[in-house]
């Protein structure tokens, strides 16, 4: 029982809820697929209208803090002894942004991980594609997608903070939350 008490006091302390600690544990086992929300990008959900995929200038994109804090959460993965085999990411800029500036390695866009409010015609094969995509992650490391809240939501049924991390199990389409992960 002390043991527990001292476990439960250092993971109040630092800032790791039992969430988290089953996010990280199983990260670091691998086989799993972190679904990332970009982050912050101020303007509410979707785009302007007349917004352009190839135009960065037309799109919703990160703030100041938005870009600090993706710089941030790759180093806290980091230093959390957290490695990615293949990091994918919608093809919106903010999502590419805050991959890239994750400093975790090659960023590959993935249509299927595309914004589901702004393609709302095209949301059931997006979603499918996403699930196809992780039921086929058996890798032995892990896969980070950094996608909008709005597709997260769809495949998990939670709504990430800004820069939240939603873990799922790899190997299976099911996308069934293992633990989240907000890292400051």
């Amino acid at each position: 029982m002390a043991i527990l008490t001292a476990l439960v006091g250092f993971f109040a302390l630092s800032g790791i809820t039992h969430a988290a600690a089953d996010a990280l544990k199983a990260l670091r086992a691998g086989g799993h697929v972190a679904l990332m929300r970009h982050a912050d990008a101020p303007g509410g959900f979707g785009d302007p209208p007349g917004f352009r995929i190839d135009d960065c200038a037309t799109q919703r994109n990160l703030s100041a803090k938005g870009r600090a804090d993706a710089s941030r959460i790759g180093a806290r993965l980091k230093s959390e002894g957290i490695a990615f085999e293949r990091i994918a990411s919608s093809p919106w800029c903010r999502c590419v942004d805050t991959a890239t500036l994750l400093n975790l390695g090659p960023v590959e866009t993935e249509a299927t991980f595309g914004n589901v409010v702004v393609l709302s015609d095209q949301r059931e094969g997006l979603t499918a594609g996403a699930r196809a995509l992780i039921g086929k992650w058996t890798g032995r490391g892990n896969l980070l997608v950094v996608t909008h809240g709005a597709n997260i939501q769809a495949l998990t049924g939670i709504q990430p903070a800004s820069g939240e991390i939603v873990v799922v199990a790899g190997g299976s389409g099911r996308a069934d939350p293992v633990g989240r992960l907000i890292l400051d």
